[in-house]
């Protein structure tokens, strides 16, 4: 009888323990791949903040990619070196008054491509490897760097000689390398110019567009953040033409440079981008109002992302895209590669986006970011004008 009992026990126990694994499983997301574009190999920008250059030439490389079928790995540091150089330059140029910092926006990558070239990979040495690293490592050199170009920017001279420049460059070429002036690339000899113009990209094709309602819509705009120093125009369009182009691109062979607001709770580290509804997650968490705000950051944390792809979201419009931007929520974070559609095992749609931190996370590299994340916490994104829906290009006039 005992014997039974003890069984009848261990059974119930076994099927809440089923149950709740079974409820856990249904949490997990389950992708199916609906368009997936061809991209480079996952790069790691690792203790940097140059996930504009990472993704920027990402983004480039699969654009040769598939206009060729072939495949490049260009040089993040002969970025880095050249728009380091032009942003102390502009910043002493304004007496300061234009932050000098490790971010920037993709269109640095399209200017120095355009302007000053590019190298392959192997042209310069690798990244952290001057000061004994294995990866990017800016910490000291930003901690020598910003003092200086502070230091001149500030200056009470009444005239500035141009040997600032020769020692900021002694800089830039001891951490990053010097930017090679010849070398050879598959037995031939190129320049960092005529190498970018054997890369068969037309710089004229590429555009930037972002949704905000602050400027008119079908007006180009500078985005008002700091990384956005050189002051590039960004097509405003609203949300839902914003949203079309990203589709319009990724379903017809394109992928597209993006930037946005990485700093959300939506935005795991495992590799998955939700626009969480809060007050949905409350209920569904089991948790009144009152026992919500109760909680700590990290147990709100817990609770929401044990939801997985059950967890509800919010559907952003064009007036929350807005406040969210007046107010700072939405920062200007982080730069990745969208370069694919995938959905859900409940239909809910996701980009497939390329990140430049290694092979982190569950999917090695890849995060899978719900339509409606994108849509809220763009800032703006780089694409090709070919891949702009036609009747847009006709309102653009491009």
């Amino acid at each position: 009888m005992r014997k039974l009992l003890t069984l009848a026990v261990l059974a119930i126990m076994a099927t809440g323990a089923n149950a709740q694994e079974k409820k856990a499983d249904s949490n997990k997301p389950v992708f199916t791949t609906v368009k997936s574009n061809p991209i480079t190999s996952v790069k790691n920008q690792n203790r940097s903040g140059t996930c504009w250059d990472f993704s920027g030439l990402s983004y480039f490389e699969s654009e040769i990619l598939k206009n060729s079928g072939k495949t490049y790995d260009l040089c993040e540091m002969f970025v880095a070196n050249k728009t380091y150089m032009d942003r102390a330059t502009k910043a002493v140029r304004m007496h300061g008054d234009v932050s000098f910092s490790q971010g920037g926006s993709h269109f640095d990558v399209l200017y120095c491509l355009k302007n000053y070239g590019i190298c392959p990979e192997d042209a310069m040495p690798l990244p952290g490897t001057l000061y004994g690293d294995s990866l990017a490592n800016f910490n000291e050199f930003f901690d020598v760097m910003t003092p200086y170009v502070e230091a001149v920017a500030k200056s009470k001279a009444s005239k500035l000689t141009p040997a600032w420049k020769e020692g900021l460059q002694g800089i830039l070429d001891s951490y990053l390398g010097k930017c090679p002036e010849s070398f050879k690339y598959e037995g031939k000899t190129y320049t960092p110019k005529t190498f970018a113009e054997s890369l068969g990209l037309n710089f004229d094709d590429y555009v930037s567009v972002t949704s905000y309602t602050h400027h008119p819509f079908w007006t180009q705009f500078a985005v008002e953040v700091q990384d956005n120093w050189r002051w590039p125009l960004s097509w405003n369009v609203p949300m839902d033409d914003m949203m079309r182009i990203i589709d319009n691109a990724v379903m017809n062979g394109y992928t597209v440079a993006w930037g946005g607001d990485v700093s959300e709770d939506g935005f795991t580290r495992d590799g998955l981008a939700i626009a969480y509804d809060t007050k949905k997650v409350q209920s569904l968490s089991g948790s009144d109002a009152a026992r919500w705000l109760k909680l700590s950051n990290a147990q709100k944390k817990e609770k929401i992302d044990s939801l997985g792809v059950n967890a509800p979201e919010v559907v952003p419009t064009q007036k929350m895209r807005q406040e969210a931007y007046d107010n700072w929520e939405t920062t200007d974070d982080h730069g990745m590669l969208i370069y694919g559609i995938a959905k859900d095992q409940n239909g809910r749609e996701y980009y497939m986006v390329k990140n430049s931190w290694g092979e982190y996370g569950q999917y090695k590299g890849t995060w899978y970011m719900s339509k409606n994340f994108i849509a809220y916490k763009t800032m703006d994104f780089m694409v090709n004008k070919n891949a702009i829906p036609k009747d847009i290009r006709k309102k653009m006039g491009i």
